[in-house]
């Protein structure tokens, strides 16, 4: 299959409400008080919204989160597939993000039309999506994944011919740790993760040699085959924290040093560089689509506000349960 484009996103236009960033934490603790609210945040966010959460995590952590809320309003600050994720197990709560436009390239990259008419090559597959999806493609799916159970689940469908989309780094890897050769892969891949430079890396391994490489599965073979450990990015914060290595080249979005410098005080954390010298390609541009600003007029205003089609939803949740299930 051609590799599809990838959609971009530009720069948000910054938002000047006239607050000072202690008034803005201030009025975002009060709105979150008067809304009873919760506000979840995925590591790759900036460190501000990440100590102004209730919950920070990686997908499968705050999916779990979501699905235990009792508030009655979601501010989650990550990207737009995961606010539908909240969105599909709490269909009475309000779900509001802080930039609707914060989009994902693996899930614009598998729009569910086309994966729909291409799983019609592959009847009779159980098809698993890792949850960097649209909530349609989950609708598609038997059981969605995260890089957190993405080796346990396939491992537990044993003899069962199996599709996964979208990401075919992620696939590559859970193929190999699973031992399914036979596992067909959707062509996706993160815009991030795809665009680390093995040859960069391995000059800053040179410059640090005692550096330990960890690195996101959903990286490419040229990072991972280097990787003395692959994980999940709770896995790698894991991994710093205990591992006796006083330093470590981190492959994965850059948002994660915040929570993994505070795991792992005093110990030296790289961020693995990308291709491009002269761009910050090691920074999801639509994860950082969300500001302090926009997290506070979200809770002012209960807007932008995500919603998934009834039909859609209920689909969508029969896969998205099943991995809470098998993820137990």
């Amino acid at each position: 299959m051609d590799k599809l484009p990838v959609i971009g996103t530009t720069p948000a236009a910054p938002i000047d409400l006239g607050m000072t960033e202690d008034e803005l934490e201030a009025g975002i603790r009060r709105l979150k008080a008067e809304r009873n609210a919760v506000i979840l945040a995925h590591y790759y966010q900036e460190s501000e919204i990440q100590d102004l959460a209730d919950h920070v995590g990686d997908s499968l952590q705050l999916s779990q989160a979501a699905a235990k809320t009792t508030a009655d309003v979601i501010a989650f600050c990550g990207v737009h597939f995961m606010a539908e994720t909240a969105k599909i197990l709490n269909p009475t709560k309000i779900v509001v993000v802080p930039d609707l436009e914060a989009g994902c390239s693996l899930a614009d990259g598998c729009p569910a039309p086309v994966f729909s008419k291409w799983l019609e090559k592959y009847p009779g597959h159980t098809v698993v999506s890792y949850i960097n999806c649209s909530a349609e493609v989950k609708a598609l799916s038997d059981v969605i994944v995260t890089s957190s159970n993405a080796v346990k689940i396939v491992k537990a469908l044993e003899g069962q011919k199996i599709v996964f989309a979208p990401d075919r780094y992620l696939g590559a890897w859970v193929q190999k740790q699973a031992n399914r050769p036979d596992m067909v892969k959707w062509e996706g891949s993160c815009i991030v993760h795809e665009t680390f430079s093995e040859k960069r890396m391995l000059a800053l391994k040179v410059q640090n040699p005692d550096a330990e490489i960890i690195a996101h599965p959903e990286c490419h073979e040229g990072i991972l085959k280097h990787a003395d450990f692959i994980g999940s990015t709770s896995a790698l914060i894991d991994y710093a924290k205990k591992s006796p290595s006083m330093a470590f080249i981190v492959a994965t979005e850059a948002g994660i040093l915040h929570k993994m410098q505070i795991a792992a005080p005093g110990k030296t954390l790289i961020a693995a560089p990308p291709e491009d010298e002269s761009c910050a390609c090691n920074v999801c541009p639509h994860m950082r689509r969300n500001t302090l600003e926009k997290l506070y007029l979200s809770l002012r205003d209960l807007q932008p506000q995500v919603d998934v089609p009834e039909a859609v939803r209920v689909r969508a949740l029969a896969p998205i349960q099943r991995m809470l299930e098998m993820s137990v």
